[in-house]
C-alpha cells in the first residue's frame, strides 16, 4: 500500500533530490522571476530613457510625416510600415532579451542549474480529469492560487491609487508637445514602476523560502521509502548471496580443472589442500592453481590422485599457502624455501619411480614462518 502524506516526515536523501534534479525538479519562485523581469526592465528604461525618448521622437515624427505620393501608393505605405516595424523591434527585442536574461539567472540563483526534457515530455496520465482533480485541489495549488490572486490584488490596488493621485498630470499630458509629452509620461511611468517593484520585492522576499521550504515537503520521505532505498544501494541480501555463490562455483569449477597441470598438492590432512605448479622457463617462483578447504580441499585431492598428481601431507605449509598465497599468483618469498624443499622432494619421487634414481627418504621437517601459520598467531 502506498505511503500517505502523513507517513512522509523524513528529509529527502542526496539521491531523491539528484533523481528530482534529474526530472526537472528545483526551487522556482515565479515572484522573484517577476521581480527580476520588471526590475531589470525599469532599470534598463532608466538607464537609456533619453535615447529612447530622442528615438521615440524621430520615429513618430517619420511615421506621422507624409505626402500625396506616398499616400496615393500603396506599396509605399507598406515599406513605411516595414520599417517602423523594424525601428520598434530594435527597440523592444533588446528590452525582452534582458528581462528574460534576468528572469534566467535569477531562477539558477534560487534553485541552481537545472538541465532537462523531462518537463517536456508528453504524460497522458495527467489528462485525466479524475486523477487530476486531487492535484488542482491539493494545498500547494490553492495556495499558489490565493497567492497569486493576492499579489494581482495588491499590483491592482498600487495602480488605482497611483493614477488617481496623478490623474490631474495625466490629463495634462494631451496639452503639452509632444517631446514634454514623452518625458512627462516617462517619469509618471517610472514612478509607478517603483512601487509595483517594492510590492513585487515584498512578495519574493516572502515567496522564495516558502517555495524552498514546500519543494522540501514535496520531496520528504517515508521510513518505507528510505529502506527501499537502502536496499536498492546496498543490493538485495538474497541476490547478493546468490551472486557470491555463483561466483564461488565458478572460481572452484576453474581451480578443479587446474588441478590436473600441478606439480604436487600440499595437505593438511582434513582441512585444506594447495595445488602447486612451477615451470622454470616462465615461472619466477611456484604458483598456486587451486586452494580449498574442507571438502572442496578433499575434492582437489581426490581429483590430484586421479591425474596422478603427488599428495604431500606438510600440515603447516599448507596452512600458510591457504591463508596467504592467492590464485594464479607466486607464493610468498618467505614460504620459497619450504615449497623448494617439497618441490626437491617430489622430483626425487618421480625419477625414483621411473627407474632413473633411488627412492627417498621421509619428507624433511619444512621451515615455515611461525607468523604465517594461522594456528600459531599469538593468542591476545
Amino acid at each position: 500500500m502506498a505511503d500517505s502524506a502523513q507517513d512522509r516526515n523524513l528529509p529527502a536523501s542526496q539521491r531523491k533530490l539528484d533523481r528530482a534534479r534529474r526530472e526537472g525538479q528545483a526551487v522556482r519562485s515565479r515572484d522573484l522571476a517577476h521581480l527580476a523581469a520588471v526590475g531589470g526592465g525599469g532599470v534598463a528604461l532608466v538607464a537609456v530613457a533619453p535615447m529612447l525618448s530622442s528615438a521615440l521622437q524621430h520615429m513618430l515624427g517619420d511615421a506621422l510625416r507624409f505626402d500625396r505620393q506616398v499616400v496615393s501608393n500603396p506599396a509605399a505605405m507598406m515599406e513605411r510600415l516595414a520599417e517602423l516595424t523594424l525601428i520598434f523591434l530594435k527597440i523592444a527585442l533588446p528590452f525582452g532579451a534582458l528581462t528574460g536574461l534576468m528572469a534566467v539567472i535569477v531562477a539558477i540563483a534560487a534553485g541552481g542549474w537545472v538541465w532537462s526534457l523531462d518537463p517536456l515530455m508528453p504524460n497522458f496520465g495527467k489528462m485525466n480529469p479524475i486523477t487530476g482533480l486531487p492535484r488542482i485541489i491539493s494545498k500547494d495549488q490553492l495556495g499558489q492560487t490565493l497567492k497569486a490572486c493576492g499579489l494581482a490584488l495588491v499590483l491592482g490596488v498600487i495602480g488605482a491609487m497611483y493614477l488617481r493621485s496623478h490623474f490631474g498630470e495625466f490629463s495634462e499630458l494631451l496639452a503639452l508637445p509632444l517631446p514634454a509629452a514623452l518625458g512627462k509620461t516617462t517619469s509618471l511611468m517610472l514612478g509607478g514602476s517603483g512601487l509595483m517593484l517594492l510590492a513585487l520585492a515584498l512578495f519574493a522576499v516572502i515567496d522564495v523560502p516558502l517555495q524552498k521550504k514546500l519543494h522540501s515537503g514535496r520531496l520528504k520521505m517515508s521510513h518505507q521509502e528510505v529502506k527501499q532505498e537502502h536496499k536498492e544501494l546496498e543490493g538485495n541480501a538474497e541476490v547478493k548471496g546468490k551472486v557470491r555463490a555463483l561466483m564461488r562455483e565458478r572460481a572452484q569449477r576453474r581451480m578443479i580443472h587446474a588441478v590436473p597441470k600441478a606439480d604436487l598438492i600440499v595437505m593438511n590432512p582434513t582441512h585444506y589442500a594447495v595445488a602447486l605448479r612451477y615451470d622454470e622457463a616462465s615461472m619466477a617462483a611456484p604458483r598456486v592453481v587451486a586452494k580449498g578447504a574442507d571438502l572442496f580441499a578433499m575434492r582437489i585431492r581426490d581429483v590430484g590422485k586421479e591425474h596422478k598428481v603427488p599428495v604431500l601431507q606438510a600440515p603447516a605449509l599448507a596452512r600458510a599457502l591457504y591463508a596467504h598465497a592467492e590464485i594464479d599468483r607466486e607464493i610468498p618469498a618467505q614460504l620459497f624455501s619450504a615449497v623448494a624443499q617439497v618441490l626437491a622432494y617430489v622430483y626425487q619421487l618421480r625419477a625414483a619411480m621411473s627407474g632413473r634414481g633411488k627412492m627417498p627418504g621421509d619428507l624433511p621437517e619444512l621451515q615455515v614462518p611461525a607468523e604465517l601459520d594461522p594456528h600459531n598467531k599469538p593468542r591476545a
